[in-house]
């Protein structure tokens, strides 16, 4: 058994939004994820850090979580600003039952353990550049909703996956690192950035905590392993 991670799937098998139009790197993009999911086994777990479907609604994404539910593995999915067709958790859950999905659950104000680790995890907030201005209540939350998922480890070590990154090249979100440093996140795993902005992205340890992109374009579509 083995944990990975990966973000950024930006499926669209029932809609049209083909990812290749963003560059090259994203060729015939749905066949490199399922062979990079390939290498994995039934019993590990991936989890998915955001912007996982391009669909609006269940029915719109459906196909896309089916496509999921089918590739190896138990997967654990967090929200990422893309995900529109996010909903409660209740009627998240109902929509993958009533539809046979049984390999996804969903990370949000809360967290999953796997051995001696837990697994929290919220989208995350930073300033966007083409945002006037700083959306103080949004950011609030979303340090209130990794707060409640930090709580839920109780006490044990902690691995956090963000969708937004808490820190690039020019950028911090301080709210975000305090709260990853207060609670000793180990290490801390975000997606959102793609093409050009990967050389702006933090790579290694910073403060306390140990940075890793896993959008999937960065990683070649093939899941990132963290853990035996």
């Amino acid at each position: 058994m083995s944990l990975y991670a990966i973000g950024d799937l930006h499926l669209s098998l029932k809609v049209n939004k083909p990812m290749d139009v963003f560059g090259p790197g994203w060729a015939d993009h749905v066949r490199r994820l399922e062979e990079g999911f390939s290498r994995l086994g039934e019993d590990d777990v991936t989890v998915l850090c955001g912007d996982t479907s391009w669909g609006i609604d269940f029915e719109e994404s459906l196909e896309d979580f089916t496509f999921i539910d089918r590739l190896p593995g138990r997967k654990l999915v967090i929200k990422g600003n893309h995900d529109y067709w996010w909903n409660t958790a209740a009627k998240m859950k109902r929509f993958f039952g009533e539809n046979g999905i049984t390999t996804i659950d969903i990370l949000h104000n809360n967290c999953f353990f796997y051995g001696d680790y837990a697994l929290c995890g919220t989208r995350g907030w930073f300033y966007e550049e083409e945002q006037s201005g700083h959306n103080e209540k949004v950011l609030n939350r979303e340090v209130g909703r990794l707060e409640a998922s930090l709580k839920a480890a109780e006490g044990r070590p902690i691995l956090a996956f963000l969708h937004y990154p808490p820190l690039y090249t020019g950028y911090r979100c301080p709210e975000i690192i305090k709260k990853l440093e207060e609670y000793r996140v180990e290490r801390c795993f975000y997606g959102h950035l793609h093409g050009p902005s990967h050389k702006r992205a933090v790579e290694g340890t910073v403060g306390s905590v140990a940075y890793s992109l896993v959008a999937a374009d960065y990683l070649g579509f093939v899941p990132k392993k963290i853990l035996d």
